[in-house]
Parts: structure tokens; sequence; C-alpha cells
């Protein structure tokens, strides 16, 4: 008989079948498939069912993809507790990006720190915010010379005055609903391989010369 030493499971190498990276991302897909018509969400007269928010998840994962924005890639989104900012903590790390939650109470100056520090490719903002985005973006431009104007996706909100969003779109946002329309609701999305790969990214609220950050991996979700 062949003896095993006791180190052969250790020299094991990862596999399909005896490895799969964790991540919370399963448990939107379970709750899509085990529970389709339940409601998800409830906001206003919003009312989503798990089997749409599932859809409307790979659609943002989709469309940001379509933008060449993925693995290696921030985005931030500055947001109150809604559904798109609920929606982004999945559809961002199903396109493999980094999700970054911004503090809505913090000040353009603090903002154009955390924007430049996480070199954010995509900016999500809710209408209600958008020009103190606007003005975190002026900062960090005059600050760094190797910025790049990142994408910029506002959220319609039906109970701000709709001057805001009309400028916001001439500004050369793209309005949330629309980019989601330009995604895939059966999108493939990848579980990552490696279940210590970054999923959001968060900082403390504190002056931003001193402001830490701490990155949050899949299987600390």
């Amino acid at each position: 008989m062949v003896g095993v030493r006791d180190n052969d499971i250790d020299e094991l190498p990862k596999n399909a079948a005896n490895y799969t990276a964790l991540t919370p991302l399963w448990f939107m897909e379970r709750a899509a498939q085990v529970h389709p018509n339940r409601k998800s969400v409830i906001h206003g007269s919003r009312h989503y069912t798990w089997h749409q928010t599932y859809q409307r998840c790979r659609r943002f994962a989709s469309a940001l993809s379509n933008c060449s924005i993925g693995l290696g890639n921030t985005v931030a989104v500055i947001a109150p507790n809604i559904p798109a900012l609920y929606e982004a903590h999945f559809g961002i790390p199903m396109a493999g990006a980094v999700l970054n939650p911004v503090n809505i109470r913090l000040n353009a100056s603090t903002i154009a720190f955390l924007l430049g520090h996480c070199a954010a490719a995509a900016v999500i903002v809710d209408q209600e915010f958008f020009s103190l985005a606007e003005e975190a973006l002026k900062i960090w431009s005059e600050k760094d010379k190797t910025f790049r104007h990142p994408l910029l996706v506002v959220i319609g909100d039906e109970n701000c005055d709709p001057k805001s969003l009309r400028y916001a779109l001439d500004k050369g946002a793209i309005e949330y609903e629309d980019f989601l329309q330009s995604g895939d609701p059966e999108y493939a999305w990848k579980p990552p391989k490696d279940e210590w790969q970054s999923i959001a990214l968060g900082y403390t609220s504190v002056l931003a010369s001193s402001s830490t950050a701490f990155i949050t991996v899949d299987s600390s979700r």
C-alpha cells in the first residue's frame, strides 16, 4: 500500500472540484432563483422583486463592462440609502470593480481627495448631490496633473427639482436608468478567482489629509 504523506493535502492545488472563492454575490443569485417574485426592495412607490433586482444588478455590471470598467477599477457612489446604492453593492463587483461608497456628509474638498486617492474610474451620484460631486471633481482636476474625467452617472430623484437633473445631463452625465438600460439583464458575471480579491473600499470620515483607507475582500462581506 502506498503511503500518504502528511503534507499531501497542503500541496494539492486549487481546482474546480475542491475550491470555490467565497463571495456575497452568490446570495443575490440564489435569492433570485429561490424567491424570484418576492419583494426585495421597497422605496416609496418603487417596488422590485428579487428577480428584478438581480437583473438590474447584472445590467449595472454589463453597462460598466461596456465602458471598459472592471477588474482594477474603482467606482465611487455618492448617494443616500436608495435602491441604486443597494444595486451598486452587487452590480459593481459583478463587473470585477471595487465599490467606494462615499459619505454624503463630507465636503467637496474631502471627497476630491477620496476620488483622487482611489483613482475613481466612474462616479455614480444622486441628483441631490450632483453639485457637490461637480465641485469635488473640479478640485481633483486642479490638484492632479494626471486627472482623467471619470464616467459620470446621475441618479434621478423624483423628489428633487427636475432642473438639477437637466443641469447634470447638460454637463455630460448619463441618467442612471438609461445607463442600466444599456446593459444586458442576462450578463454572465464571473465570481472572483480569489476570495481575497477587493470588493469594496472605504475611508474614515476625518480630515482629508489624515483619512485612512480600508479594503474589504469578498470573503469578509
